[in-house]
């Protein structure tokens, strides 16, 4: 339909360029008679449809959705459990708490609860997951999400992006030199803490600046 819908568009243009051009009366009136054609036929074309059956769920949504950020997680050899917290859920029709799997994504959308729907997507599983053994269940005041594990070995994460974090904070504090490995704790300590933990960064940082020039301490710390 779009493509349709884009030919129509170009042949409107090109008439219009070759109208500009053209002089004779008899040539012009073919040309106007076949732009009308044209804007009439793209004036009648219904609108586009959503983009698929998933995009189309989410419009047709009433009231307000929210993002689900708070989950815990547990896992035993054949699944990974995501377990997210939903006042009342089990109220619901079963139909209203839908998830979709994929072999590393899952998405959970969960509708009309307390007048608002909740979705939640999880890419990048750390590992690949079973779509036909994975499954949901509906506890008190819970979601539980089952994913099945291709492979029964122990999981250290949840997502391929946790790992990536993980990987880079252990690179920083894990280096050869150990001043250097405290340096990057306090950068680290300094960045995250609040006004109070800056302030006494600071006044260990002048102390032992202090104490290296007078030759107490021969670390740099």
């Amino acid at each position: 339909h779009v493509i349709f819908l884009n030919q129509l568009q170009k042949d409107l243009e090109e008439v219009k360029e070759l109208l500009a051009k053209a002089t004779r009366k008899r040539l012009r009136d073919v040309l106007m008679t076949e732009k009308h054609k044209l804007e009439l036929e793209i004036k009648n074309q219904p609108p586009p449809k959503p983009k698929d059956a998933a995009e189309e769920e989410k419009s047709s949504l009433g009231g307000y959705t929210v993002k689900i950020n708070n989950y815990g997680w547990d896992q035993s050899d054949k699944f990974i459990k995501i377990y997210i917290s939903l006042n009342g859920v089990q109220k619901l029709p079963a139909e209203d708490v839908q998830v979709n799997f994929t072999e590393r994504s899952f998405d959970l959308l969960v509708k009309n609860l307390n007048g608002k729907n909740y979705t939640m997507t999880f890419n990048n599983l750390l590992k690949p997951i079973a779509v036909e053994g994975s499954s949901r269940k509906i506890k008190t005041d819970t979601v539980l999400v089952m994913c099945r594990k291709k492979r029964e070995e122990k999981w250290e994460c949840l997502t391929q992006v946790e790992k990536e974090s993980k990987e880079k904070e252990k690179a920083a504090y894990d280096t050869s030199d150990p001043s250097e490995g405290l340096m990057n704790l306090l950068k680290k300590m300094y960045a995250e803490g609040d006004d109070e933990m800056k302030r006494t960064i600071n006044k260990a940082w002048v102390e032992s600046r202090e104490k290296q020039s007078k030759g107490d301490i021969p670390m740099d710390i």
